[in-house]
Parts: C-alpha cells; sequence; structure tokens
C-alpha cells in the first residue's frame, strides 16, 4: 500500500482557521455565562452547550478542509482513521471557564499514523503528533506547532527554558479532580515536588500548561488521569520547541493515556525519575 504524505501546512492553516472560531463562540458565551446550560458528565466533569457548539464548528471546518482525516473529540467522540486523525479539545479548561477564571483554551492536534509521510520519504514506524494548536483567547496567544519545522507564540519562535534542575525551576502539574483512582501515586510526587522545587502550579488547563513548557513560563510539567485530546496538541508544541513530552509509564508514543510529563532536556528526566518510583508496576 503506498504511503500518504500529509500537506502540513495545510493542515495547519485548517487548525488555526477552526480555533479561531471555536474561540469566538466562548468568548461570546464567557460574557453570559449565567445563561449557559450546564451538564455533569461524572464527578466534576463538566460540559456545557458553549463546549458542544465550539466543538461542533471545529468539527465542520475540518471535514470540509482535511475530509478523509478521523477525527476524535471531547464531546462528540469519533474514531481514528486514514492516515492521520484529528484530536479535538473545543474548550480545554471548562471548569475555569465556567467560574470565569480567565485560564482556558482551544486545543486542537493531528496525529499522523504509522506509514505516513511528513518529512522526507521515509514513512513514520509509529503514530506521531505532527500539528500542535493551542489557542488562549483570554489573552489571545496562538501557540502553534509543526513536526519537524517548529514552535510558535503568536509569530515568534518559542523554545522551552534553560532550567538546569529542579531545584531551580517552577513546575506545572494538575490535581487528580476526576478519577482518583492513581491518587496513591501521585500524591507523594506532589510532595517530592513541593519540596524540591522553586514552585509548583495548579492552573487547571493542561493544553495551556503544556503550552506555557514550550514557551518556558514553565520548567517542566507532570499530570496523570488526563484524556488524550487533553495532551495531543502540546505534546508536539512541546517537542518542537526542544522539550521532552511523553507517556509516564513509557509505552506509548505519545501520552495518548493521559499520563504525561514534559520539560527541557534536563528537568523532564529529573521529572521523570521522581515520578517512577511511586508508579504501581502491571
Amino acid at each position: 500500500m503506498q504511503s500518504t504524505r500529509l500537506p502540513l501546512s495545510d493542515c495547519l492553516d485548517a487548525a488555526v482557521t477552526a480555533a479561531h472560531a471555536a474561540a469566538a463562540i466562548l468568548q461570546a458565551y464567557s460574557r453570559n455565562r449565567a445563561e449557559l446550560v450546564i451538564d455533569t458528565k461524572t464527578r466534576n466533569d463538566l460540559v456545557s452547550q458553549a463546549d458542544r457548539e465550539s466543538e461542533e464548528a471545529v468539527i465542520n471546518i475540518l471535514r470540509e478542509r482535511t475530509p478523509d482525516y478521523g477525527i476524535v473529540a471531547e464531546e462528540s467522540g469519533g474514531q481514528t482513521s486514514g492516515a492521520a486523525s484529528w484530536y479535538i479539545d473545543p474548550l480545554d479548561g471548562t471548569t475555569n471557564f465556567l467560574h470565569g477564571i480567565p485560564q482556558y483554551a482551544v486545543s486542537i492536534a493531528l496525529i499522523a499514523h504509522a506509514g505516513s509521510i511528513v518529512d522526507g520519504d521515509t514513512p513514520l514506524e509509529r503514530d506521531t503528533p505532527v500539528i500542535g494548536v493551542v489557542y488562549d483567547p483570554c489573552r489571545e496567544e496562538l501557540f502553534t506547532a509543526m513536526y519537524g519545522v517548529g514552535a510558535w507564540l503568536n509569530e515568534r519562535r518559542i523554545n522551552v527554558s534553560s532550567a538546569p534542575n529542579l531545584a531551580e525551576s517552577v513546575i506545572g502539574t494538575g490535581f487528580p479532580f476526576r478519577d482518583f483512582s492513581f491518587a496513591d501515586q501521585y500524591m507523594p510526587t506532589l510532595n517530592h515536588a513541593i519540596s524540591n522545587t522553586r514552585g509548583v502550579r495548579r492552573l487547571g488547563a493542561a493544553a495551556l500548561d503544556l503550552a506555557w513548557v514550550a514557551c518556558g513560563r514553565y520548567d517542566g510539567y507532570w499530570e496523570m488521569g488526563l484524556a488524550p485530546w487533553d495532551v495531543a496538541a502540546g505534546t508536539v508544541i512541546v517537542r518542537e520547541a526542544g522539550g521532552i513530552c511523553e507517556d509516564i509509564h513509557h509505552r506509548d508514543p505519545w501520552p495518548i493515556k493521559g499520563y504525561v510529563y514534559a520539560g527541557n532536556p534536563q528537568t523532564a528526566p529529573a521529572l521523570d525519575a521522581m515520578i517512577q518510583p511511586h508508579l504501581k508496576k502491571d
């Protein structure tokens, strides 16, 4: 079977267009939060019509521009297919959004499937995030990345920090909030980080946490129990900014199961070493 070459520039343009369309819907609702209809999917897992309508806007644009690609979206589901699949979080940081906390974003990523060609003539050996867009409409900050090309904040190229160790680092994280089954693995890592870093921050939007690692605001980040659409875009943005973003369990080619650590070439291995002793081994 012939491998498919992905038109990454066109894909990035489509994702940016979709992210802006979704953000326009979110910001319109943000001025009338009291009128939002809010449903509870599970404990502490909320969804509103803002999530649903912004996701629909993203999907409509991506289906029109890239009809042969699969779509996996937070609210409407979907499945992977073809040479690549989009992973969409139309509102990362829903709880922040609903409480009027200006820390949320639209996150869109393209995952190229094994066998696709994105650079040169050699097909990819494993599924790989190749396009990442994270748009923060409150700050009007657009984080983008393209596999093998680089990462940008608006039109400025970005790089991870140069922090040499955890002791000189500010680290982002996320507490268990929906699934508490891994709390006994997570809490010792949080205790270690509090005691051995310059500071720990928990701002409640994983896509932005990863984007902030990419631009050097955070020196590292780790979290457990996320969803693939929370981390897909951030993974490629961190990697293209010169950083490391990987699966905590070292099983998957990207943190598709939502157990993620990220940082620069010094801090990421240090975070990994901090986490590993506390993981349950299968």
